[in-house]
Formats: C-alpha cells, sequence, structure tokens
C-alpha cells in the first residue's frame, strides 16, 4: 500500500495528478493482471503510442509503476509493472497512531517456510543458485533445505504456513491480508493453462482465483541468470482479503466468509494454506514466487488490519 498523507504535499500532488487523467487510470487496470510493453498498453487502449509514453513516465514518476528495459526484435522495449495495490491519502494526520484508530501488523513469511505439505508432480523448488531438491519428488519437499525455496511448484495438494499473531491483547482485528505472487503449473509453460487455486485461513476456504496460466512468454524480472527460458518466468501478484463482511481477491467479492468465522480472537497464529482442491474445475497446480524470482520482491506478505481498544 502507497501511504500519502497532508505533511508530504509535494508527493501527495505527484501522485494525485497521475491519477487525475481517466487514461492513466485504464493503464494501471490493464497492469492488474500482467506486465505489459507500451506497444501492447496502445493496442489494448487504442492510444498513440506516444501518448501512451507519457502517461508512463508520469506513473512512474510518481512511483505508482515501473519499468524495465528488455531486449526486443529491434532494440529494447519499456516493460511496465504495477507497483501497489492500494493508495491510502490521509488529509488530517491529527489522529494517527491514537489509541482507538485503525493500525497495521505485517509480516513476510519466505516461501519454502511452509511447515506441512501434500504435492503430486509436476514439483520442485529452486533458490537463486539452482535446483533444491531432485525434481518430481514429492517426498523431498521435507528435506531441510526446503527453507530455502524462492520458487516452489506442484500440479496437486497445497503448502501450508503458519504466522504469528503479535497485536495488543483485546484488539478487533478488522481485516486480514494475503498477498502473494502465483500462477498455474504445466509442463515447461503454458500462458492458457487455467489453475483454480484456493486459500484457506485456520482451515476454511476463504475464495479460489482460476489464475489464467503459467506464464513464460518473457523472463521474469527478477529471475537468476540460471533459470532457463523454456520454464515458468513470472505470476500474478494477488491480495486474498477476509472482513466482516466477505472474502475477496484484489477487491472482488469470491466467498461470504467473514473474519468472526475465522476465529482469529482466540488465535496466537494464523495458518494459510495455498493448493488446489480435490474437486477444483481446473487442476492446473500452483507456481509460488519468493523474492529471488518472478516480476515482485517479495515473499508471502500477511497484513492484519486491528483497532486497540
Amino acid at each position: 500500500m502507497l501511504e500519502l498523507d497532508i505533511n508530504e504535499p509535494d508527493k501527495l500532488v505527484t501522485v494525485a495528478h497521475a491519477l487525475s487523467t481517466r487514461a492513466r487510470v485504464d493503464i494501471l487496470k490493464l497492469l492488474n493482471q500482467k506486465s505489459l510493453n507500451i506497444v501492447e498498453i496502445a493496442d489494448a487502449l487504442r492510444l498513440p503510442v506516444s501518448s501512451v509514453a507519457n502517461h508512463v513516465r508520469v506513473l512512474e514518476g510518481a512511483h505508482l509503476i515501473q519499468t524495465e528495459l528488455m531486449p526486443a526484435v529491434r532494440g529494447a522495449m519499456k516493460v511496465c509493472t504495477r507497483t501497489y495495490h492500494d493508495v491510502h491519502m490521509q488529509l488530517n494526520t491529527s489522529f494517527l497512531g491514537n489509541k482507538g484508530d485503525e493500525q497495521v501488523y505485517e509480516i513476510d513469511m519466505p516461501v519454502g517456510h511452509y511447515t506441512d505439505c501434500e504435492v503430486s508432480p509436476t514439483c520442485g523448488m529452486a533458490d537463486g543458485n539452482g535446483l533444491l531438491i531432485p525434481e518430481d519428488e514429492p517426498a523431498s519437499f521435507y528435506h531441510p533445505r526446503h527453507v530455502n525455496a524462492q520458487l516452489i511448484w506442484f500440479r496437486r495438494g497445497y503448502l501450508e504456513y503458519r504466522f504469528p499473531l503479535e497485536i495488543p491483547a483485546n484488539s478487533r482485528i478488522t481485516a486480514l491480508e494475503f498477498t502473494m505472487e502465483l500462477c498455474s503449473e504445466a509442463p515447461n509453460y503454458d500462458n492458457n493453462w487455467p489453475s483454480d487455486i484456493t486459500v484457506w485461513v485456520n482451515g476454511i476456504d476463504i475464495g479460489t482465483w482460476t489464475s489464467p496460466g503459467d506464464f513464460g512468454d518473457r523472463r521474469g524480472r527478477l529471475n537468476p541468470a540460471w533459470w532457463g527460458d523454456h520454464a515458468t518466468q513470472y505470476g500474478l501478484r494477488k491480495i486474498w482479503r477476509v472482513d466482516a463482511e466477505r472474502s475477496m481477491v484484489d477487491m472482488h467479492a469470491v466467498s461470504d466468509v467473514t473474519l468472526a468465522q475465522l476465529e482469529l480472537s482466540s488465535a496466537t497464529g494464523i495458518r494459510l494454506r495455498i493448493g488446489v482442491r480435490e474437486d477444483a474445475n481446473y487442476k492446473g497446480g500452483v507456481n509460488l514466487f519468493g523474492r529471488q524470482f518472478g516480476d515482485y520482491d517479495q515473499d508471502i506478505q500477511m497484513r492484519v488490519h486491528f483497532i486497540a481498544e
């Protein structure tokens, strides 16, 4: 989340200006699903490439997107990636930090630090230097070196993580979020390979997102040099969120599960499970990305919004 307040007026004005034009908002919307180059954006929005290039410069200047020059048939192309899912503008800072106001507890979990698993081939894991275990051998997922994984893939099953919950006693939780980069798992890669990826919290299914494919049409922005061009390259960054009314993926409702059903008030920790249900319509597997692979420099992030009472 990008946090802005009235005490940083120049930054606030820069971001507000970047969001003041419909075309720039449309560009951010396009980048919800995947990174795109300027020509692809221009084609999708039916705008001149020169206009899109100008809009991209404004968005980049506001730090709402990041760009990277990638090799192309002729020279290089500028690939654009959105950097934030939420922008919060605080216009009255006199109440910040007071008891009774909403606060956020945030913790990152490396993808290799799962506490339980059940997987089926194709499966494997890698770090920045090479494969960590033999491919397609599920028993190897219990090897101690799994904690070093930066990319994990499996066709069936799940990974489960345990997050600490370190917030003041008697706090009232208002929302729970998990952010991660992931996609389907196909042999090598297949951009058209749907997979119904489900997330469970404390054993409760909070919702499913259908990944459209296992993406390999370009190299992931962070992938190490040893990783081949004909394998999975990047995923999409998705946010599962539960509040008092519903569960959502990227703010789109996916189930009626609420915070009350998760019984977080009596929990000392939170169990997160990521996997593919046995009765899923699309059993296309999972690729889960850590900081050294894909497009986003992040692990699995948990954010707990709460009010200390």
